[in-house]
């Protein structure tokens, strides 16, 4: 089967199969990671080779820009402090957490080759998160430090897998400089970002009457403000962030009602589609993954990525019920100058939702394929194929374990929490 009827083939197995998720309550990604693995192994199949660039590129921008829009500035703002823990903080937290327990139960992986599948699997997937907890009558306040964490660590995560696979290729790992490339990546990010919301609202200004042109104009700036960014080597995923949440500010002053209504219709069919693709490619691939593994060592490698899963689950929810308690401590403190919000605070509801929404997608996928396949001396680099399987094992992991389990846990703190309400105040 050709390439393009392959796609046209999947599109197909994407409508179909949502439409028939909703009947039988499943997420819909969860169905889709399921029917890609079945689909991957019909032997007629040939194989999809994903490249890691060309998914940055094509899902990355305007899943993200699409996310930042929609995202309320004054919510994202109130919940900054918890998301900026858990973009930056717990990513970083997490590989080494990783590292650790792949450096003592993998054989083979040295400390490089540790913190380089911690850098995988360090951050959640914005795509992963929005998609499963969609329908789920989460909180608004749940929601906004989802999306807003998700929008923000992939930033993170790049930054350590780049130190990770350096250290790998023989290069020493100075903690002033990587601090530095991390403030200058972001800020880079920032600017770029702010630079060409500046230049799509002088843009918009001047065309807003005529809807296609407005329209076509949104639809192509995120991909070029993250070309630009990642060709100026600073964080094209921030750099789509901030321009996503300035001409959402921008677009209410503007835009007639009929414009935001025609654009929100053709930008949730393009995300609905690019959601679903990624999700089936998920799938698709682990049969192609599976084949370079030795057939003694796929259930232990499986067993190892297992441990790794709990490993960052349990990360998570002490980071985030740590961040509860330092919240509710400084909303106490009068002496405080900038008072917390009590808007900022954490329940345990929402902190167990939290802490179970972190799955892996994408992102992780996309950043283990692009593994470099040599070293500098020309020698293969070690456990690639390693690393790239275990990544792909705890990415499936927590798709179908935490996503399949989410509904019901939502649902049992939603009971919970309307029996131990008062019918009187």
């Amino acid at each position: 089967m050709e390439n393009y009827s392959i796609i046209i083939f999947i599109l197909a197995i994407v409508i179909g199969l949502s439409a028939f998720a909703d009947k039988v309550k499943l997420p819909y990604p969860i169905l889709l990671v399921i029917v890609g693995i079945a689909i991957g192994f019909i032997p007629s199949m040939g194989e999809i080779e994903i490249n890691p660039e060309i998914i940055f590129l094509i899902f990355l921008p305007p899943l993200l820009y699409d996310a930042s829009f929609n995202i309320s500035p004054k919510d994202f703002k109130t919940n900054i402090n918890t998301i900026g823990t858990l973009a930056i903080s717990l990513v970083f937290l997490t590989t080494i957490g990783i590292a650790v327990v792949a450096r003592y139960i993998i054989p083979g992986m040295t400390w490089p080759l540790s913190f380089v599948l911690g850098s995988i699997l360090s951050a959640t997937d914005a795509v992963a998160a929005i998609s499963i907890t969609k329908g789920l009558k989460l909180s608004h306040k749940t929601l906004t430090i989802l999306e807003g964490e998700s929008l923000i660590n992939d930033a993170s995560a790049l930054v350590a897998y780049r130190f990770a696979v350096a250290a790998v290729m023989g290069s020493a790992f100075i903690i002033w400089k990587a601090t530095l490339q991390f403030v200058l990546l972001l800020g880079g990010g920032f600017l770029v970002g702010f630079v060409m919301a500046k230049i799509l609202s002088f843009i918009l200004t001047r065309v807003h009457k005529n809807i296609n042109v407005t329209i076509s104009f949104m639809l192509l700036m995120p991909f070029v403000t993250y070309l630009i960014a990642e060709n100026l080597h600073v964080s094209g995923v921030i750099a789509v962030v901030i321009l996503g949440l300035a001409i959402a500010r921008f677009s209410k002053k503007i835009f007639p009602e009929s414009l935001k209504n025609q654009s929100r219709s053709l930008w949730d069919i393009i995300i609905f589609l690019l959601n679903g693709l990624i999700f089936i490619l998920i799938g698709l691939n682990f049969r192609y993954i599976l084949k370079d593994i030795d057939n003694d060592m796929i259930l232990p490698y499986i067993g190892y990525a297992a441990i790794i899963t709990v490993v960052a689950l349990l990360i998570r929810m002490a980071r985030i019920f740590l961040q509860k308690i330092n919240l509710q401590k400084a909303f106490q403190n009068t002496k405080r100058k900038r008072k917390v919000s009590e808007h900022a605070l954490l329940d345990f509801n929402n902190s167990i939702i939290l802490s179970w929404s972190g799955m892996r997608g994408i992102v992780s996928l996309a950043i283990a394929l692009g593994l470099p396949k040599l070293l500098q001396d020309g020698t293969p680099f070690p456990e690639r194929t390693v690393i790239i399987f275990i990544s792909v094992a705890v990415v499936l992991l927590t798709l179908i374990g935490q996503g399949l389990t989410l509904p019901f846990i939502v649902k049992k703190l939603n009971t919970k929490k309307v029996e131990t309400t008062p019918l009187f105040k």
